[in-house]
């Protein structure tokens, strides 16, 4: 029971944390609406440009530590006072 609750509880909280955040997108800052809607072309190629450099990065820097830490989590080991290891 507390295998099937974690596994459907965990993903399920996120999901419900995801989508309660969607109508927060949906609240566009007006000054930033007007500004984008009367600008040309170029400004607007512009600001799609400057939204994957702000994303971009910090999403692969992420990706990058997750593979990292996954690929040293066997190089620690925990060991108790009499040199046994005890892992879960």
């Amino acid at each position: 029971m507390r295998s099937l609750l974690r596994s459907i509880g965990l993903p399920g909280i996120a999901l419900m944390l995801v989508l309660s955040a969607a109508p927060a997108f949906s609240q566009g800052c007006a000054l930033c609406y007007t500004q984008a809607a009367s600008s040309g072309s170029r400004m607007i190629q512009a600001l799609k440009s400057g939204i994957l450099v702000l994303i971009v990065p910090p999403t692969l820097g992420s990706v990058g530590m997750i593979f990292v830490m996954y690929k040293k989590r066997d190089q620690v080991r925990y060991s108790d006072e009499d040199g046994e290891d005890f892992r879960d």
